[in-house]
């Protein structure tokens, strides 16, 4: 066990969320100091006298960001200014007060949304600035793109201590699946059980399946933020990923087969397909930090399944 850990007071906002939850797990088995993850009903930190205390009350060595307004295609297209205005407000703040109250080190999580939309492929950090992001994911990609500036320029002027992590699309066991913000795979996970289940004949899939994604299992990305956290102190953003770049039309299929839902696939090319393809390359993580992904993805995917099956009601009624 790492000697550093155990010195460390260490905050996780978000810490009761999708990807945040696996960090805490995480987090336990390597002993901080101490670990706190309050909850988003105590402090709304797109409000800076808010983000202000809770720094305040915990007194981090740490601060691990993980808090979001997060959602699929749907959310984005329905409430593009509250995604915007949200996670700009959180991320602002948060950053800022750790700067203010001299915490060591901030990880802020980005998120390859803040992509140009046909970035070539495999996405590499250096290509952040060669484009305007899709745009349905634009508002949600720009805000968090703006924390990379603030804390580039806050390590600049102030010598901040701060490290800015983009996963790719995250999936696993604990993930979101209802239909307002749920992204692909729980997605098509719901849409096939209940087809399954009421024996429909066919299940309809938004766009062509021509856009291809890259999926990383939640407990990877987990163990890649505490790696980073640990290990790497730089200005430069990191991708997070696998290098697999999976077509939706071969993704869809796989789900059903796994559901056993034998019935037919339409696509509704009147719905966005959303960014073209998505791919990172996962290069730098390995090189600053020693990250490699280990879960491989049947084995995500059919535990992904398997939790959703036996936490449905939680599943569904989850909204952060």
């Amino acid at each position: 066990m790492s000697e550093f850990w155990s010195t460390q007071r260490v905050l996780v906002t978000g810490g009761h969320g999708f990807l945040g939850s696996a960090v805490c797990r995480a987090l336990a088995t390597r002993q901080p100091a101490e670990l706190f993850s309050p909850r988003q009903s105590e402090y709304d930190l797109t409000k800076v006298e808010q983000a202000q205390a809770m720094i305040e009350r915990f007194r981090p060595d740490l601060i691990i960001h993980l808090a979001a307004s997060v959602g699929g295609i749907g959310a984005n297209r329905a409430r593009p200014a509250d995604l915007y205005l949200s996670n700009l407000l959180m991320g602002t703040y948060v950053l800022e007060q750790a700067r203010l109250q001299q915490v060591a080190k901030t990880v802020m999580i980005g998120t390859i949304c803040s992509y140009p939309k046909f970035t070539p492929v495999p996405f590499v950090e250096s290509s952040l600035w060669q484009g305007y992001p899709e745009e349905t994911n634009a508002p949600y990609g720009i805000a968090k793109l703006a924390q990379l500036v603030q804390l580039q320029a806050n390590r600049e002027q102030y010598g901040q201590s701060a490290i800015y992590l983009m996963p790719t699309n995250l999936y696993g066991p604990g993930d979101k699946f209802h239909p307002d913000i749920s992204h692909v795979i729980p997605a098509l996970i719901a849409k096939c059980v209940e087809a399954h289940e009421q024996g429909a004949d066919h299940i309809e899939v938004w766009g062509t399946g021509s856009a291809s994604r890259e999926f990383l299992y939640v407990e990877d990305a987990a163990e890649a933020i505490l790696l980073a956290s640990e290990h790497y102190d730089g200005a430069e953003p990191v991708n997070l990923g696998t290098h697999e770049e999976r077509p939706i039309k071969d993704l869809v299929p796989m789900i059903a087969e796994l559901v056993g839902f034998t019935g037919e696939i339409r696509w509704d090319t009147s719905k966005p397909d959303g960014q073209p393809r998505r791919c990172v390359d996962p290069s730098r993580a390995k090189a600053l930090f020693g990250f490699e992904a280990t879960t491989g993805f049947e084995t995500g995917l059919a535990a992904t399944l398997e939790w959703y099956l036996s936490h449905r009601e939680q599943a569904v009624e989850r909204t952060s």
